[in-house]
């Protein structure tokens, strides 16, 4: 036999379910094969304390399932050490293919590089391993076009001129969190330099504001004044900072660019809770359950559709390519600082309330009785 025929000879069949989360430990969550077979794949997720990612597992599994893979998904509950643990421990266990998406892009070099020398195929997932040349192939989403279709959402329901604008981002860890909050400026920075948009919550923002383009330097400097860190507790407490130290005049109507959608339900509750906040047009990313929910209700104005059975699927059939000795198609590269990455980026889609039920329900993404009122959408 040859090919994928060949493939399923040599891996097992059966995916047992994985185990709770250790209460204490933060260990990781083992979807191992049955009699200790050597795994084929092995997939290290950033931690289970997101959303997002509970997304990421529940797809991995269902396709590995349908599929016939064997493989063990680990979380590294964000700890970078805790990441190379898991890199290790599945190195050992003689995987041929590593599916990583790091905590910290730089701090994963070490794992990807741990692997490359076992000769693992390394593949970069979500979030781009920087630093290194161990990384063999990159699966993502567009996150230039996440940024700007959050920014063109802000642009395309503002008026006038004038309009508060609060500006958000993800960890400065994560390569993309730069590459949003890239994608989002390009669109934004037209209507701050016109007077569209004021910028309320960030004294860099302010100082390159007349910039189109800016350096990964110059964004460091205004995500160090606005990150969130993937964190909704964080989040919440620069929002509460922020509207603290705003006066009633940079309030009213506000626009509000929040890096997901964790963040931004949280951000959206604080500014709600505002008495000199008429109202707010927030953005998201990631389509979780709650923010969709949120969307439906009016507590959250958008969230950027990625649909994660795409990227699972694309990682898994980059693994078998790798597998079977061969390379997976590539359309674009993307620099980690060191080499050139390939990768075939997923496209997105920007949901609100008007196409929410095909964009959502209709796609099967999610079924309509995981929600309330989606009738007043209709």
């Amino acid at each position: 036999m040859k090919g994928k025929k060949f493939f399923w000879m040599l891996v097992s069949i059966l995916l047992i379910s994985s185990f709770a989360l250790a209460a204490c430990g933060g260990e990781a969550t083992p979807t191992e094969t049955a009699g200790g077979e050597t795994l084929a794949v092995g997939i290290v997720l950033p931690t289970k304390d997101e959303p997002r990612w509970i997304q990421d597992e529940n797809r991995f599994k269902e396709a590995l399932q349908n599929e016939g893979y064997s493989v063990e998904i680990l979380f590294s509950q964000g700890d970078s050490a805790k990441e190379k643990q898991n890199v290790e421990t599945l190195i050992s266990k003689g995987i041929k293919v590593l599916i990583i998406c790091p905590h910290d892009s730089t701090a994963a070099a070490a794992s990807a590089e741990a692997a490359r020398a076992a000769g693992v195929k390394v593949i970069s997932y979500d979030r781009l391993i920087t630093d290194t040349a161990a990384v063999d192939y990159y699966v993502t989403f567009d996150s230039v076009s996440v940024g700007k279709a959050q920014g063109q959402y802000l642009v395309d329901h503002a008026t006038g001129t004038g309009n508060p604008l609060y500006l958000y981002a993800g960890a400065a860890s994560d390569n993309n969190a730069f590459l949003f909050f890239e994608g989002a400026w390009s669109v934004l920075q037209p209507k701050i330099v016109d007077g569209t948009f004021v910028i309320k919550n960030s004294s860099e923002a302010v100082a390159l504001q007349d910039k189109p383009t800016l350096t990964r330097e110059e964004m460091g400097r205004i995500i160090g004044q606005i990150t969130t860190n993937w964190d909704f507790n964080v989040a919440k407490n620069l929002a509460e900072s922020n509207l603290t130290a705003a006066t009633a005049a940079d309030k009213g109507d506000v626009f509000i660019l929040a890096p997901n959608d964790g963040t931004a339900r949280a951000i959206a509750d604080t500014f709600a809770a505002d008495t000199d906040v008429t109202s707010y047009v927030i953005t998201g990313q990631d389509a979780e359950i709650a923010s969709v929910q949120y969307i439906i209700d009016g507590k959250q104005s958008m969230t950027v559709l990625k649909d994660v059975r795409v990227l699972v699927a694309d990682a898994i059939k980059a693994a078998v390519i790798f597998l079977e000795g061969g390379t997976p198609e590539a359309t674009t590269t993307y620099n980690n600082g060191v080499i050139d990455v390939p990768a075939k980026p997923s496209a997105v889609v920007s949901v609100d309330k008007t196409n929410l039920i095909s964009a959502i329900i209709d796609s099967g993404y999610y079924t309509a009785d995981q929600f309330t009122g989606l009738e007043n959408l209709k």
